[in-house]
């Protein structure tokens, strides 16, 4: 087995500053690629998308803060406690975050996206397009404090 280690292929340029946990529809932010990892035309095509994948890190969680068990979301009591796989926070063992935004535009070595929630100068890992058919393909469940919980993010 062969060692590899994930580099960032890009980082977060605009948009927020500070992770605000609500309304992330509305924040545009470029995807700035670094030219050492990947070649501008590695963005060829994915204009043809309406939405992308982003997976990305939470670089600025501090290790300590990490959640390896269970918690309350968001810290609220009235939520049930929960492992922190069943959660989608910031605060995760490997603090990796993933979120289909939509394409705003693309160019050699950038991509305009809204919707992702991540702040600027996040290391991006890689993006993928998104492609309907690789979306769940039966009906989708979620407990009630997850439907609360997302009301007012995007």
């Amino acid at each position: 087995m062969s060692e590899f280690t994930v580099r960032p292929i890009g980082h977060v340029r605009g948009g927020r500053d500070q992770p605000i946990d609500d309304n992330w529809d509305a924040v545009a932010a470029r995807i700035e690629l670094d030219r050492s990892v990947v070649d501008p035309e590695a963005t060829l095509g994915l204009d043809a998308f309406s939405h992308v994948e982003v997976i990305f890190v939470f670089d600025r969680v501090d290790e300590s803060s990490v959640c390896r068990g269970a918690r309350h979301p968001r810290g609220r009591d009235d939520w049930p406690l929960v492992g922190i796989l069943a959660q989608r926070a910031k605060d995760r063992p490997n603090r990796i975050g993933s979120t289909v935004c939509r394409v705003l535009a693309v160019g050699p070595g950038w991509v305009d996206v809204s919707g992702l929630d991540a702040i600027d100068g996040t290391p991006v890992v890689d993006v993928k397009p998104y492609m309907h058919r690789f979306a769940p393909r039966n009906e989708v469940r979620e407990p009630a404090w997850a439907t609360e919980l997302m009301s007012d993010y995007w």
